[in-house]
């Protein structure tokens, strides 16, 4: 049976020695937000998500959502699951307190959804989509709209959805059909269909409210022609309880690869009523505030699968005993030694736990960023936390879902064909990575966006949010003796990095093809940079940590032990990206379609 423990040492470890989020107290609306709030939230969570959420997960992916006559069940004990999640209190965490959220800052947010990943995925998209819905609710909609449709969706009493993808198109949305209609009472009628919709219907709450990209009769072609509404599965009542039955109705749901308990659906919307969300013709930026953020929360995924099939590789290679260890038996008690021993099953499990950890450490620095663009007093500090967490978004997504996938078959690799069987929930953790890396745009459309929008944003401004801070670190660190070593290979790949993007930014100019060639390189190299530069980040406050003779030597001397393998055995991968960015597209681009 699979085994899940919320790494919480680490947790604590990143929060609070690393990134010393006491000093988040400071701002406004945050006050409360102690370390002994944090660490209770921090352990409360995690009895839930190992109690609660990922019993559930094996047994989920057996069942499976069910559909019939438009009405879609979800696997025995979500429902209880889910309603014991919103009585405690998790769905409101960090939601507005206008609208009885907790206001608790969104760094928890993200600790709770890593948490919620690796103990059941499918479940974490149900809070997961309201979460987004809400937040392009609150930046976009109407104080009339807020007031009827946030306080139910904040506590969880009522869920949301995004409808964008329609059956033919995806990534190129200013080719919707979906159509909305005005009405004399300043309503509009929605008809069309989407595809891909999750939790676009379920048995988990009372209402169902969709966020719908659709075109007024009058709008202008492509992407500046789309516009955003909220369309209610029930129309709510002058009281504020669900009424009638609007015309969105679920038509199917797919039969997916993973994440099986999640109910993806083809919703089919006929004059729905729906009310305009923000301004004619500007839905696709308020759907972008949504976007963004379900970007972020999709490289949780990544992380949260990796982690938990980390933790499940190694649980198996200690158990599992086969062979001797090539330097003589280490554990002459016993019949065999545990598959531990061996140096590529050491590597398997390092190259996964070093960049679990490293990314950790990312996907809650960019939180705490986009807690400080919200709340800190200064512009300049919320313009430089937007900045960074715009620049970071695509590698986040793209990286850590990446990640995932590869960090799940490389622990299913250490079962060998226990792997493949189900009952053990390897399996299972390899098909729920899956869709990380296609889902809220694919991998390759976030590399696009890094080379093509973020990169020369602003005259490079976004791209120096990022670099400044690590040349500034690998100067101040450089004649530490302690770090040396790190400094140095750290900053050959910063080197590179810098070269890389100098190059890119120069042939784009005169050929974009060269920006589409080399993306996805480019952003596995700026990723693994970010990776190092967390390294040194959490190695510098180990240091400090041994320093002080906590009682807690053994974490921070394994900490330093697993950087290091970082630092030589998985940060060198982004010399294979370096070149392969500098080759340019002429091998990519040679061959005629017609030879395909």
């Amino acid at each position: 049976m699979p085994v899940y423990k919320a790494p919480i040492d680490d947790l604590r470890f990143v929060l609070h020695e690393v990134f010393k989020v006491e000093k988040l107290t400071e701002l406004p609306g945050y006050e409360e937000a102690t370390p002994d709030l944090v660490d209770q939230i921090l352990e409360e969570a995690a009895k839930f998500c190992e109690n609660e959420l990922f019993p559930l997960n094996q047994s989920g992916d057996a069942e499976g959502c069910t559909y019939e006559n438009g009405v879609v069940r979800t696997p025995k004990g979500f429902p209880e699951a889910y309603k014991a999640f919103c009585e405690m209190g998790w769905n409101a965490l960090t939601g507005d307190p206008a609208y009885g959220g907790q206001g608790l800052p969104k760094y928890l947010g993200s600790v709770m959804e890593e948490m919620i990943c690796s103990a059941n995925l499918s479940f974490g998209l149900y809070p997961g989509l309201t979460h987004g819905a809400t937040t392009a609710m609150e930046a976009y909609a109407s104080d009339e709209l807020k007031d009827l449709y946030l306080p139910k969706m904040v506590t969880g009493e009522w869920s949301g959805t995004m409808c964008l993808t329609e059956p033919h198109c995806g990534t190129d949305l200013g080719q919707i059909r979906t159509r909305a209609v005005p009405a004399e009472d300043g309503s509009y009628r929605i008809s069309g269909q989407k595809i891909f919709i999750s939790a676009g219907e379920h048995d988990l709450t009372e209402n169902i409210i969709h966020l719908v990209l659709a075109k007024l009769p009058d709008a202008p072609p492509g992407t500046k022609g789309i516009s955003l509404f909220v369309v209610p599965k029930f129309l709510p009542k002058d009281d504020g309880t669900p009424g009638a039955r609007n015309g969105a109705v679920c038509a199917s749901i797919e039969h997916k690869m993973g994440i099986k308990a999640s109910a993806t659906c083809v919703m089919q919307f006929d004059d729905a009523i729906g009310w305009l969300v923000g301004k004619p013709h500007e839905g696709l930026k308020a759907m972008f505030v949504m976007m963004n953020q379900e970007r972020l929360a999709v490289g949780l995924q990544g992380l949260g699968i990796a982690e938990v099939a980390y933790q499940n590789g190694v649980a198996y290679a200690k158990d599992r005993l086969q062979g001797r260890s090539l330097a003589g038996t280490k554990y002459p008690e016993k019949a065999a030694d545990p598959i531990i021993v061996h140096p590529d099953v050491r590597r398997m499990l390092l190259e996964v736990r070093s960049v679990n950890e490293g990314i950790r450490a990312m996907a809650h620095w960019i939180a705490i960023q986009l807690d400080i663009m919200t709340k800190h007093p200064d512009a300049a500090a919320r313009e430089a936390a937007e900045d960074l967490v715009a620049l970071m978004t695509p590698i986040v997504k793209a990286y850590f879902t990446d990640h995932g996938m590869e960090g799940a078959v490389k622990a299913q690799q250490v079962y060998g064909g226990h792997g493949y069987i189900r009952e053990w929930g390897m399996e299972q953790f390899v098909r729920d990575a899956r869709i990380a890396q296609i889902y809220e745009g694919t991998n390759g459309i976030q590399a696009l966006d890094l080379v093509g929008r973020k990169m020369g944003a602003h005259m490079g401004r976004y791209l120096r949010r990022f670099f400044h801070p690590v040349g500034a670190m690998l100067q101040a660190e450089k004649d530490n003796p302690d770090l040396q070593e790190f400094v140095g290979l750290l900053a050959k790949s910063f080197g590179k990095l810098q070269t890389a993007t100098a190059t890119v930014g120069g042939r784009a100019l005169k050929d974009p093809e060269e920006a589409g060639a080399a993306a996805t390189d480019y952003l596995r190299l700026f990723a693994l940079v970010a990776v190092g530069y967390m390294w040194l980040l959490m190695s510098k406050a180990a240091l400090e940590g041994l320093k002080r003779a906590d009682g807690r030597e053994d974490f921070y001397r394994n900490k330093l032990a697993t950087a290091r393998f970082f630092f030589h055995r998985v940060l060198p991968e982004g010399d294979g990206a370096f070149k392969k960015v500098m080759a340019g597209k002429a091998a990519m681009m040679a061959l005629d379609d017609a030879a395909f």
